[in-house]
């Protein structure tokens, strides 16, 4: 492994020395490849615009990045910006400068990249459910053919920007953001063909969010009383983070398991609060989506101290909840409660 650490070092020094004046893009599309759109921008604009792709989206997201988190404490994937510093394999020569960005600083283990994972399996949902639509209007094959060109070149390009820009600022070696892209796809393409999903209640998604957070506890509990401590990766990114700033703690892994179920239940809730509104057409849809946007982004600028982890867990899962609630339910009621009274008028 520390022959295929090293060519990925080499390579991420590579990409920092000869694409340097787009540093700035590349942290721009970490932060964009994030979950974090998904929820707050992707799955607002499908939910209006087609109902049953906004709930698919959520479910490969949260279970995809679940995945991630159970395969990244049993793979124990190194990151470069700290394997770098601790390695022998360079032997008495100097190791390689590998430069850190305020994003490189991710605490959780690196294997498999949960970024190109999530964007990859986002990506590959958003594309084929474009492409199933359009299949549905009978367009001429020729048309029909050269979409699906557009799309999937369009979606190959993103996820090599992605990977690229996680080698770049660090946090990943090249095998591992392959290794998410390949595990993404199959976990969206499973999980579309999962009829169930779209027709489950409340109780369903109670028992899933609780299968969620007992079995990745439960694990960390199993193998932390035979001496394995998931949490080891923490302590390294406290300790070769050029800048402690930059240690956040909504990278660890229980931050992404509680934001998670947190999701998975705000939409379960959302959807059974959810009002049967008579067909009003494009515009009501339209509106729907503005107002979700902007009231997420206000929701988004609650932020918490991580000074007491249980209350930062916590209101993390509140704040992911919310997030569901607000385009599932509040919006929608508000919306109905609204063109009611001025029928009434």
């Amino acid at each position: 492994m520390d022959l295929l650490h090293s060519w990925g070092v080499s390579l991420a020094i590579r990409l920092q020395s000869e694409f340097s004046a787009y540093e700035s893009w590349f942290q721009r599309i970490s932060s964009v490849a994030d979950l974090h759109t998904t929820f707050f921008i992707f799955f607002p604009v499908w939910f209006h615009l087609k109902r049953d792709v906004g709930v698919r989206l959520i479910w490969v997201a949260v279970l995809g990045d679940w995945l991630n988190m159970v395969l990244k404490w049993v793979l124990f994937g190194e990151r470069p910006y700290w394997w770098v510093r601790e390695t022998g394999f360079y032997g008495a020569e100097a190791a390689p400068a590998l430069r850190q960005l305020p994003i490189t600083c991710e605490t959780g283990p690196g294997s498999p990249s949960g970024h190109a994972m999530g964007s990859a399996a986002v990506g590959y949902v958003m594309v084929t459910s474009v492409l199933a639509i359009a299949a549905q209007r009978r367009p001429p094959a020729t048309l029909y053919w050269l979409l699906q060109l557009v799309l999937w070149t369009l979606l190959a390009l993103a996820e090599l920007s992605v990977c690229m820009s996680r080698v770049y600022v660090a946090a990943h070696f090249p095998h591992q953001v392959i290794c998410g892209v390949v595990s993404g796809i199959v976990v969206a393409e499973m999980l579309s063909r999962q009829r169930w999903i779209y027709a489950a209640g409340l109780q369903t998604y109670l028992g899933v969010t609780s299968f969620l957070l007992v079995s990745a506890v439960g694990l960390y509990v199993l193998l932390k009383g035979v001496g394995v401590d998931l949490l080891w990766t923490l302590e390294k990114a406290q300790r070769w983070c050029v800048d402690p700033a930059w240690v956040h703690m909504d990278t660890t892994p229980f931050a992404s398991l509680l934001r998670n179920a947190g999701t998975l239940f705000g939409l379960g809730l959302g959807l059974s609060m959810a009002v049967r509104a008579e067909r009003t057409g494009v515009a009501v849809g339209v509106v729907c989506i503005l107002m979700s946007l902007v009231l997420l982004q206000i929701l988004d600028w609650l932020t918490f101290s991580s000074d007491d982890e249980v209350l930062f867990y916590a209101l993390s899962f509140v704040k992911s909840g919310a997030a569901l609630l607000v385009p599932t339910a509040l919006v929608p009621r508000g919306v109905a409660l609204f063109l009611h009274g001025r029928k009434e008028d």
